[in-house]
């Protein structure tokens, strides 16, 4: 089975190809044959944070090329043959965006007479576990998974007790994490985006220079609040009278809020992984390309005895790859495989 993936949520244009068993089956391969990445993040770096306007416009100038060129990675020269299914992100994410991808889609599957399954963004995140599986999670007894998906729009806890069976036990109540991270790296000077700058900043830093809160550590749920840490780091600065930190400075900074940042991530995974009794702890999302991040997730795993898995760095952000193998998945689902193309609707807010 070959599986088209396009995914537009954002400020990435991406077109994916994969292959894999017929019928879905766990532990097989999933092959990659292309995942193109079409990146906008130089576009809006000068505006510290993405532009939906200037997004969608990009998409629009870039969707065909990237989806040319997919096609070629792969070396499918006959569309109509080769593809199976198609694959694309309907929500959530930035509304013009995803219009874009959905739209493409549409033209495809109308034009080909394929089969569309529109898919989640964040469950695309969780699929990005599959590309490459750990030895340790290649067999089918990894149920329940708890999955910690951790982006600039989303900081979740989702139960997952099979495939396409999800139940959000926790979520952001305001900044998502990665936010968070993007706007302390603007306080810093430190540029966009601000995950990849803070985690390489704070490197060089003491993350005990500065105690900075880790908000809802403590709290009887598994919900998460970002608003209180950035604006801590906002006055911190403030009261060090800097208007632009020494490198010194800006390390220890860094290094201090990323620790307070993934503090909470950490417990409150580990906490929630207890009382549910789960097999599996899963990372995924954008954030999950920290490297402290994951060194935590993997010592305090080890500690409960629980199953790991984090996604190989090239599939952390946004690609289509993910989204093809949340396809694969959903396409032995009756209702998400036989819905026609013309009834399959974008929604921004999509949820679990």
């Amino acid at each position: 089975m070959r599986i088209l993936g396009i995914e537009t949520s954002c400020d990435e244009t991406a077109v994916a190809v994969i292959e894999a068993a017929n019928p879905p089956a766990w532990g097989k391969e999933i092959k990659i044959l292309s995942n193109v990445v079409s990146s906008q993040v130089k576009l809006h770096a000068k505006y510290g944070g993405v532009v939906p306007s200037l997004a969608a416009r990009e998409h629009v100038k870039n969707i065909r090329h990237v989806f040319k060129l997919g096609l070629k990675e792969a070396k499918i020269k006959n569309f109509g043959k080769e593809i199976d299914y198609i694959a694309v992100t309907r929500g959530p994410g930035l509304g013009p965006s995803l219009l874009i991808g959905l739209t493409f889609a549409r033209a495809l599957a109308w034009k080909y007479d394929k089969q569309l399954i529109g898919v989640s963004h964040l469950e695309g995140h969780i699929y990005s576990n599959w590309l490459s599986p750990s030895q340790e999670i290649s067999k089918n007894n990894i149920f329940p998974v708890l999955n910690l998906i951790v982006s600039g729009g989303h900081t979740e806890l989702v139960l997952m007790k099979g495939h396409g069976k999800y139940k959000v036990i926790g979520e952001t109540l305001d900044d998502a994490v990665g936010e968070a991270f993007d706007k302390v790296a603007r306080l810093l000077g430190l540029g966009y985006p601000g995950g990849p700058a803070i985690s390489k900043t704070a490197e060089k830093g003491n993350p005990g220079a500065y105690p900075l809160p880790s908000p809802m550590i403590r709290s009887k749920n598994y919900n998460f609040s970002y608003s209180g840490l950035k604006t801590a780091a906002l006055y911190l600065l403030r009261d060090l009278n800097i208007k632009k930190p020494s490198p010194k400075i800006a390390a220890d900074v860094a290094a201090s809020f990323q620790k307070a940042a993934i503090d909470v991530l950490v417990v409150k995974t580990v906490k929630a992984a207890q009382e549910y009794k789960v097999k599996s702890v899963f990372l995924s999302g954008g954030v999950s390309a920290n490297k402290e991040l994951r060194k935590r997730l993997t010592e305090e795993t080890k500690k409960i005895a629980v199953k790991y898995s984090q996604p190989e760095i090239e599939y952390t952000g946004d690609n289509a790859a993910m989204i093809a193998a949340a396809g694969y998945f959903s396409s032995k689902n009756k209702k998400a495989r036989d819905l026609s193309w013309d009834k399959i609707e974008m929604d921004a807010n999509l949820g679990f």
